[in-house]
């Protein structure tokens, strides 16, 4: 049994379990795919990775991520956050570096749920004075 670090991320409406095992050459497993197969858009490579880069341990780890729910840009999102958690139960003296970089901080917006009598959340049908 290998050791590792577990975390927990979440974004909207997405869930991501991540995991950090010490000593690997920088590889991402998302969902069992490898991570530029599974977040095919740059963005969103670029912004989970971005703890990684602060704290200037993109090699150390070998990184295996279970994501579900919500959409690929939340999921991203979810990533990160466990990314930065995980590297924090690594090493808590990060906690400055990556407090600073704003990624331990939860998004929690969501989306508003719909009202009755409206179409969307806010949005009203068309007023009709006669």
């Amino acid at each position: 049994m290998m050791e590792y670090y577990e975390a927990v991320g979440r974004r909207k409406a997405a869930t991501a379990r991540v995991r950090l095992y010490p000593g690997g050459d920088g590889s991402i497993i998302v969902n069992g795919r490898p991570l530029d197969e599974y977040f095919v858009r740059d963005v969103d490579v670029v912004q989970l990775k971005e703890p990684l880069k602060a704290t200037a341990m993109e090699n150390r780890f070998n990184i295996s991520v279970k994501v579900k729910g919500g959409g690929i840009s939340g999921q991203a999102g979810a990533v990160r956050l466990g990314i930065a958690r995980a590297l924090l139960k690594v090493d808590p003296d990060l906690r400055p570096v990556l407090r600073r970089g704003g990624f331990l901080t939860r998004d929690a917006r969501v989306k508003e749920r719909k009202k009755p009598g409206l179409k969307r959340a806010r949005k009203a049908p068309q007023y009709t004075k006669r």
